[in-house]
């Protein structure tokens, strides 16, 4: 047993309410720069929909991930035959078309435009070229067009589901959206670390942070195609990658990053989670219907005994421990088993979780009566507007039954709720539900405190870094003291 540590997280959906608050406070921090307009480190999606960049999902476009052959893990989009020619041209990266070109206005034509009969107007021009440009698309550009027959039809999730089903989801009636908030997953098994010929990309050993050298980095963006989220971006300016950096310069002060911290829904979640790194390729290896499971697998016990002997072994500081046994991800992930990886499939081990969002379920009209009764007390879940195949292969690798369990829970604490608050729902049938969700009481009220409740030091649990104990161990730490935070004084630049 290799006992490391992870800063993880957890997204809950059913509290998103799109307000992009977390990708304007990403954006103010870190992308406002020259070369990185176009960058959304942070974004938020309208599910159906097509995503940012276009058809993210879609892998048989973007060769994004691992993909197992002949037993062995191998990188969709590179090897070791094709690494030097991918170099001057890789066919699966995604191109500007694919995300947007960014635009500013002339504001020239706005305020000293002479007077007229017509209101005058600000054109907008191209932030590459300086050419005035004509909009087609945007980093928002299906925003809330959850019934859209241009983004939603067009969903890479959609497959596997027939005509029928297409077109429900599409009906007037059953029109249905949510909000999908994406960050860098920080995996345990990275495809873009994996992929960097200059071995810029590195998984910092004491948070498992993924960062990208700035000194390194030769921009040959064999990481971009790799990473099957596309959150790894090329700065056009610098000749430089860049992604989402956890804002571990924040995390090594106490302090949320800046996209948890501005949060209006509440719905992050950041913590310290205990794996097993001897299993990463093992767990990574399982059948699609296994890969959920294995992935809590790796996720140890921070109260076991063995793994804490194990983990003081490795040089895992007391308080790191501490803030496992109190970190929301674990109870969220392992011990509530509420929330799920977004395309387990793709063998990244992503470190990122989503609780999946609850949606409106269908009622039947007889008459002049609309009826939402059933003997099933859980027949919204498969009658909701969402199809359970949907989220299924958004959360679930194509398998519904964790994503089931997962919304059966949190109905079930809802209806506890219900029965505690309002009273309209009889004792009987909330225990029933409860024990039919897999679930107490007591768990059903620490998960509903977790949810709705939460402060600010429950839902983040950051462990101290020690940062100048990993210091000390390669240089004098009054030395270094300057260095913190990008690791470099001077600007990134072209070239060598």
């Amino acid at each position: 047993m290799d006992v490391r540590s992870q800063i993880s997280m957890v997204f809950h959906l059913d509290k998103c309410i799109g307000c992009h608050t977390c990708s304007i406070a990403c954006k103010n921090i870190w992308t406002d720069r020259k070369g990185t307009e176009y960058m959304w480190w942070n974004n938020v999606e309208t599910k159906p929909g097509t995503g940012y960049p276009t058809k993210w999902e879609d892998q048989s476009k973007y060769k994004g991930g691992w993909e197992l052959k002949d037993g062995a893990l191998r990188l969709r989009s590179t090897s070791k035959s094709k690494i030097v020619f991918n170099i001057f041209h890789s066919p699966s990266m995604p191109s500007m078309d694919d995300y947007y070109e960014p635009w500013t206005y002339d504001y020239g034509e706005l305020f000293n435009a002479p007077e007229g009969g017509d209101q005058p107007t600000a054109k907008p021009i191209s932030m590459v070229t300086g050419k005035y440009l004509e909009i087609e698309a945007g980093p928002n550009w299906d925003d809330d067009l959850g019934g859209s027959r241009i983004y939603a039809a067009n969903d890479p999730n959609l497959e596997g589901m027939n005509e029928e089903q297409k077109a429900q989801l599409s009906a007037v009636e059953r029109l249905v959206m949510f909000y999908f908030p994406r960050i860098c997953n920080h995996c345990l098994n990275p495809s873009c670390v994996a992929a960097c010929p200059s071995g810029s990309l590195y998984k910092r050993g004491e948070d498992g942070i993924v960062l990208n050298d700035q000194k390194r980095c030769r921009a040959w963006r064999a990481c971009i195609a790799a990473c099957p989220y596309k959150k790894m971006f090329y700065n056009w300016q610098t000749g430089k990658s860049e992604k989402c950096i956890l804002c571990y310069p924040r995390l090594e002060t106490g302090q949320a990053p800046a996209c948890f911290h501005s949060c209006v829904g509440r719905i992050r979640y950041l913590g310290v989670l205990l794996y097993d790194a001897e299993r990463i390729e093992e767990v990574a290896k399982r059948p699609d219907e296994e890969l959920i499971e294995a992935h809590r697998s790796i996720v140890l016990d921070p109260f076991d005994p063995a793994v804490l002997s194990q983990a003081a072994a490795n040089g895992i500081h007391d308080s790191v421990i501490e803030a496992a046994q109190k970190s929301p991800v674990y109870k969220f992930v392992k011990q509530w088993k509420l929330a799920l990886p977004p395309h387990i499939e793709f063998r990244t081990l992503p470190m990122l979780f989503y609780v999946p969002p609850m949606s409106p379920v269908m009622a039947q009209k007889h008459g002049d009566v609309i009826s939402h009764t059933s003997d099933d007390l859980f027949h919204d879940i498969d009658q909701a507007r969402i199809p359970m195949q949907y989220l299924a292969k958004l959360f679930g690798a194509g398998h519904e039954a964790k994503v089931r369990y997962a919304l059966r829970k949190q109905k079930a604490v809802r209806i506890y709720r219900r029965w505690l608050t309002v009273g309209d729902i009889d004792e009987a049938t909330a225990d029933r539900m409860l024990r039919e969700a897999d679930t107490t009481r007591d768990e059903a009220e620490a998960i509903y405190r977790l949810t709705s409740l939460c402060p600010f030091e429950d839902r983040f649990v950051i462990p101290p870094m020690y940062r100048e104990e990993a210091i000390e161990m390669m240089q004098d730490p009054l030395e270094a003291k300057q260095t913190t935070g990008f690791g470099f004084m001077e600007g990134p630049a072209r070239g060598l």
